[in-house]
């Protein structure tokens, strides 16, 4: 099972209502959200309406505002609320024993596209 999933660290190296990014060779950035209730969230670092870099962005509960144009973006769908329309990709993502882990078809397979 743990083949699966990529290791990408220590859930310390997130403070809560931050991201941090991850980057992949041949593919888009990932952002890793954590909230303030320490729920883990990884998406394509990019807002869908002008590759705004969400992990610069605000988190206030399961949501992230894009720092360029206020977009507010689901961590949980991808999909951008309100009346905007627009969506970025989810990574599927588990924390286990304190350690953060990212599906790797996901994260892998991404760079095929």
């Amino acid at each position: 099972m743990i083949g699966d999933w990529l290791d990408i660290g220590s859930v310390d190296q997130i403070a809560p209502g931050t991201a941090r990014t991850l980057p992949v060779v041949g593919a888009d950035e990932i952002a890793v959200f954590r909230t303030q209730k320490n729920e883990f969230y990884a998406l394509v670092n990019k807002c869908p309406h002008k590759q705004g870099p969400l992990s610069q962005g605000i988190v206030h509960d399961n949501v992230v505002t894009c720092p360029l144009h206020n977009w507010n973006i689901s961590l949980k769908t991808g999909e951008a609320l309100g009346e905007d329309k627009g969506c970025v990709p989810v990574i599927p993502m588990r924390v286990d024993a304190g350690r953060m882990y990212l599906l790797r078809s996901a994260v892998v397979g991404s760079r095929a596209a």
